[in-house]
């Protein structure tokens, strides 16, 4: 899992014309060598032997240099690790279209969608065929300052610029805008070069080493007082008492100094408004509130809501509850409060319960890469705007912070699963029973096939039949699960197919109340 105790919080900063200036100039040079090492680096220049010239040419101390290296090498690894997502992305499109240019649909203007088809996967081979060269050949596109911006000067108009000279500095103003310190947890406050200090009042005082080229303009420290941070204030000053405690245990030859100490990363960033100030820092594990032998609950995460049910420690449902969450249509900033809402009352339901949230390890990136072809419109639009990696950092940094563990478990066939044991049998939705399995996963209980397969939902209030596969006890319970994966879809569609003619029953209210059964009989068979 991500290490969910890496936090990182912002203030802007009350700044003199002075510092301004300081931080401008210093922002510039960063910029400058910036540049400098990434053009060094793609002529194959080993970075470890420019160190010392960098320090000399332009004046800078050893930690300087080595938070720019590791800035450039981040987003050169950046990339890189970006490229291999659009190649495996390519791959799966261009493999979707070659299929579904094979089998043609029957229409009027069935050749010119074959035209148009063929067309878009040329184009998909071209640029799969590009990133695919500038891997072999560990060659990367990095423009300082957006490739939109740099665009925007051939169409000064459209893009809000009257001159080329106000294109020019905003271009300028976009290429070093930045500053970076990087931290360590071995040096004093986390951080060499950017040094916080507790003040008697509880404010901070930044001090920054600045570099030796600007020193006779600026002096060797810039001194940044009265920094008071909205949130995240107390987190960051007990940073800075651990640091100070592995500095006193150190110095008395204590070897219990390793278990202290913090490493603080400061980045500087300046937009219209000035500048602003964050600060990244590891929060200790807490000391956690749930605890797995009351239960668990289990979470299934939906394009269109959370389907939560709350398990004993026997693996039988207990509660349910479903957490609407329709982000289709929505902006950023809203699709972030509705997220940020819906994960607050998962954790406020798990905190009520102290049992643990359970979710699947998803990737739905391989999802989307078919979308075009594979999905409806409609359906396309839904999932894109459809965010499981925000819904599941919102999940784990707000139960880290209510003491609340996370776990997540393999997916695998936890909704054929859910559908074909517990859907009927409890009375449950499909999403709800794959919640459940979800949470019976992470208690290592029983997912053998059961023995009768003629009440299979299929979602729209009806029922359908299949045949039980041959058991083999030589294979995992899987097996039996990946044959049933491939009938079930055949089945539905021939019983969507009889039904078309006669109108589907009406739907009834779902309620959050389980039957009273549920609970009676501990379901805890051994894992197959």
């Amino acid at each position: 899992m991500q290490d969910n105790s890496l936090r990182t919080y912002q203030t802007r900063l009350n700044l003199g014309d002075i510092n301004q200036e300081a931080l401008q100039a210093c922002g510039e040079l960063f910029a400058h060598i910036e540049h400098c090492l990434l053009a060094d680096i793609s002529k194959g220049k080993e970075i470890n032997k420019l160190k010392s010239s960098y320090m000399i040419k332009y004046g800078i101390t050893a930690r300087h240099f080595n938070a720019l290296r590791v800035k450039v090498e981040g987003k050169i690894a950046a990339i890189k690790e970006l490229n291999k997502m659009q190649i495996s992305s390519l791959q799966e499109q261009i493999k979707t279209l070659e299929e579904k240019i094979s089998k043609p649909p029957k229409k009027l203007l069935r050749s010119l969608w074959v035209h148009q088809k063929k067309r878009r996967l040329q184009k998909l081979k071209h640029r799969l065929a590009h990133l695919v060269k500038d891997q072999k050949q560990d060659q990367i596109s990095l423009c300082f300052g957006s490739r939109k911006l740099f665009h925007a000067q051939f169409e000064l108009e459209a893009n809000g610029y009257a001159t080329h000279e106000e294109w020019l500095a905003s271009w300028r103003s976009a290429r070093t805008n930045e500053i970076f310190f990087l931290g360590s947890k071995d040096e004093t406050a986390g951080n060499q070069t950017c040094t916080a200090n507790i003040e008697e009042n509880g404010t901070l005082t930044i001090r920054i080493r600045m570099p030796n080229s600007l020193v006779s303009r600026f002096g060797k420290y810039l001194t940044i007082p009265n920094v008071v941070f909205s949130y995240g204030h107390q987190e960051i000053i007990t940073s800075l008492i651990d640091c100070h405690q592995r500095q006193l245990l150190s110095q008395a030859k204590d070897p219990s100094s390793k278990n202290h100490g913090q490493a603080l990363t400061y980045r500087l960033k300046q937009d219209k408004k000035g500048w602003r100030l964050f600060v990244s820092t590891s929060l200790p594990t807490p000391q956690w509130k749930t605890s797995k032998d009351k239960g668990v609950i289990g979470v299934d995460i939906n394009m269109d809501h959370l389907a939560l049910v709350e398990t004993d420690r026997f693996g039988n449902p207990l509660h349910k509850k479903t957490i609407p969450l329709n982000l289709y249509g929505k902006t950023k900033e809203q699709s972030l409060a509705l997220i940020g809402d819906a994960s607050a009352q998962a954790v406020e339901h798990a905190e009520q319960t102290l049992k643990p949230l359970i979710l699947e390890n998803l990737d739905f990136q391989k999802k989307k890469q078919s979308l075009r072809e594979t999905h409806t419109p409609s359906q396309s639009r839904k999932l894109s705007s459809f965010s499981y990696q925000s819904i599941l950092t919102h999940l784990k940094s707000r139960a880290f912070r209510k003491q609340i563990e996370i776990k997540q478990v393999n997916p695998a066939f936890t909704s054929l699963i859910g559908r074909i044991k517990f859907a009927s049998r409890y009375g449950l939705s499909i999403h709800h029973a794959a919640a459940l399995c979800i949470g019976r996963r992470f208690l290592n209980l029983s997912e053998k096939v059961p023995r009768h397969l003629d009440k299979i939902p299929d979602g729209k209030d009806g029922h359908v039949a299949l045949s039980l596969p041959v058991r083999n006890r030589d294979k995992h319970v899987w097996h039996l699960w990946r044959h049933l994966s491939k009938k079930l879809p055949a089945a539905l569609a021939a019983h969507f197919r009889a039904k078309r003619s006669s109108s589907p029953p009406k739907a009834t209210l779902e309620t959050n109340t389980l039957p009273d059964i549920i609970g009676a009989i501990p379901v805890c068979q051994s894992s197959a």
